[in-house]
């Protein structure tokens, strides 16, 4: 059978609420893989869409964070705890709506890095935004636990179901915020 620790070992999970430590924010990356590199670390950073953040700190990545980090945004944290997953290099990372608080390019462009990354690995996203489910190979739509559909984006959007709705609901109001 499995041991817990080598199943921990080989899943990362990020939720919308990551803890992060009063301690560097390269430390709070670090966390995840005690023996890794500054090189590993400042790789895992840039994948996570921070570099440009922790560079206009005075500190950069030594920058020591408050109780829980407060003195990062919660997209800021998100990326933290995202780059912390990515340094562990787990065969599966579960993301927990932990996009929520990132910009929509910031979004793409980590998920972009973490499909390129990740190519043989599993990716597991839970989220509410079609945009971070629309190149999934598979989407599972639930509603009170229930699967009420499954396919990929172009499937479930030809089904005009759940899925189809809510993607039309969220383009609409991408296009209304673009206009104000």
């Amino acid at each position: 059978g499995f041991q817990s620790e080598s199943i921990a070992k080989q899943i990362s999970i990020v939720t919308q609420e990551s803890f992060l430590f009063s301690d560097t924010i390269k430390n709070n990356i670090r966390f995840s893989s005690l023996d890794a590199t500054d090189a590993e670390i400042n790789n895992a950073i840039e994948k996570a869409q921070l570099k440009e953040t922790i560079d206009n700190l005075p500190a950069g990545a030594d920058t020591l964070l408050g109780e829980r980090g407060i003195n990062l945004s919660g997209g800021q944290k998100q990326r933290t705890a995202i780059a912390r997953a990515l340094l562990k290099q787990s065969q599966i990372l579960i993301l927990d709506d932990c996009l929520s608080a990132v910009d929509t390019q910031t979004e793409e462009a980590i998920l972009e890095t973490i499909k390129k990354e990740s190519s043989d690995k599993t990716t597991i996203i839970i989220s509410h935004r079609i945009s971070s489910l629309m190149h999934a190979d598979q989407i599972i739509v639930l509603d009170d636990g229930e699967i009420i559909e499954q396919g990929n984006h172009q499937q479930l959007c030809a089904i005009g179901g759940h899925y189809a709705d809510m993607y039309e609901k969220q383009l609409i109001e991408a296009e209304l915020n673009e206009l104000l």
